[in-house]
């Protein structure tokens, strides 16, 4: 079965226009109006895929993260319009530019080839994967979880309809639906076949595509984030900075998880998180280091009960996502102290720093080793639409290739071509020598001589 869906695949990458091809604006055009036509049908598979997950008691986070709305629909449709605004400008032709007097080179975007993505529970991910690396002439092989094998079972339908209208061929976009993962893990052998890997999820979800393959990845998700507030800060702009940092979506990957707060300031920064949930009314859980010690602010408003709740942070919770509206507290001695937490438990993805002292938030930027440094901000900012870099597949924890949101230029690599106008290697000038090896910086010591 392995051997098909690579063939088809491939084929599908060889058949396919070269980037930057009119009928991938098409295909974007098409595939909003493919998502419009099939929606009933994708509502009513999404429903079912809620109705099991129910039955198997999951929380209703993760019932959040499967259900579909009208709204989801139109924020596809704006992300279909959005990637077919962006493409021009990212696979356009880079003008040729002169050689040495004997020719001109110019580069040109090519298509990473057949990529595998593997994910969770968020089926408005399908469309995203059917879309940005389609959209730069990849192939794409999707596997996300049984939670929703319905829904990306419709998802797929629209997908196809929108390749075929675009006279683009079905094989770009390909949902895998083997509920027991033998597939996967075939897929996973495949690195002859399959050229990048994409895991979105949890941590366990990218370790085990780590492990398991050795196709190229490029990592997302494993978002163990952390905000440093300094003494110096303004508390109750540091603690709304923390709200938004983890309330509006507390399972994204740039959400906080913990607050990393001066000893001196630990209480007094707990007090203005409370006061901040008070008053907008938001739900929070504030897990608290045992050394802090408890609030003593009572609600707001007497007589009614406030909208947060106070958990002991444990050893085990350091270096976890939460995955709720729950946050962690925990007090350290300064700066050197923070960056040691943040390097020992951090997953790479997003950190921060609220501060006025600018040789503190100077020395973390400087220190801190994460895909996006957050200077007196929101965690949040992190996302490709937000920083003006394009819309995004996921973002990206890795070194190599991509780093930070993954948009369409790094869903591509490039070619060189090269004008060389009947040039011959030989008969250019030779190159310059290579530089001589440097000395030592000490002759050897002379024999003993023995007398």
């Amino acid at each position: 079965m392995t051997d098909a869906l690579c063939t088809r695949a491939r084929a599908a990458v060889a058949d396919a226009p070269p980037t930057g091809d009119p009928a991938y604006e098409r295909y974007c055009r098409e595939l909003s109006r493919a998502l419009s036509e099939h929606w009933p049908a994708v509502v009513d598979a999404n429903a079912i895929d809620l109705a099991h997950a129910r039955a198997r008691g999951l929380p209703p986070t993760l019932l959040d993260r499967l259900r579909l709305t009208d709204t989801h629909l139109d924020q596809l449709r704006h992300l279909t319009d959005t990637v077919g605004r962006e493409l021009r400008a990212v696979t356009a032709t880079e003008p040729a530019v002169p050689v040495a007097g004997w020719g001109r080179r110019r580069r040109v975007p090519r298509p990473l080839g057949v990529v595998l993505m593997v994910y969770e529970a968020r089926p408005t991910v399908t469309v995203e994967g059917a879309l940005l690396p389609v959209a730069v002439g990849n192939a794409v092989l999707m596997r996300g979880g049984k939670e929703i094998a319905h829904t990306n079972a419709a998802l797929a339908a629209a997908a196809h309809q929108a390749l075929r209208a675009a006279h683009l061929p079905t094989g770009l976009v390909t949902v895998l639906d083997d509920p027991d993962r033998a597939t996967l893990r075939a897929l996973l052998k495949r690195p002859d076949a399959i050229d990048v890997l994409i895991p979105r999820g949890s941590p366990s979800l990218i370790d085990h595509c780590r492990n398991t393959s050795t196709i190229p990845v490029i990592a997302s998700g494993g978002g163990v984030n952390h905000l440093y507030v300094h003494r110096s800060a303004d508390l109750d702009l540091a603690a709304e900075a923390a709200l938004d940092s983890k309330l509006p979506e507390p399972t994204a990957c740039n959400t906080a998880e913990l607050v990393l707060v001066d000893t001196d300031t630990a209480a007094r920064f707990v007090t203005a998180l409370l006061h901040a949930a008070e008053r907008g009314r938001r739900p929070l859980t504030v897990r608290l280091d045992p050394r802090i010690p408890p609030p003593t602010t009572g609600p707001a408003h007497p007589g009614t009960a406030p909208p947060w709740r106070i958990a002991e942070l444990k050893e085990h919770d350091l270096g976890r996502e939460f995955l709720d509206a729950t946050i962690g507290v925990y007090p350290v001695a300064g700066l050197g102290e923070a960056l040691t937490h943040i390097r020992r438990h951090g997953s790479g993805h997003t950190e921060g720093v609220w501060a006025t002292d600018t040789a503190v938030t100077r020395e973390f930027t400087r220190r801190v080793d994460a895909a996006a440094v957050i200077v007196n901000g929101s965690l949040r900012l992190h996302d490709g639409p937000t920083l003006g870099l394009g819309s995004e597949l996921s973002i990206s924890t890795g070194r190599l290739h991509a780093r930070g949101p993954l948009t369409l230029a790094g869903l591509t690599t490039h070619s060189w071509i090269v004008e060389a106008h009947n040039t011959l290697r030989s008969s250019l000038p030779a190159p310059a020598p290579p530089l001589p090896a440097p000395l030592s910086a000490a002759p050897p010591a002379p024999a003993a001589t023995h007398h």
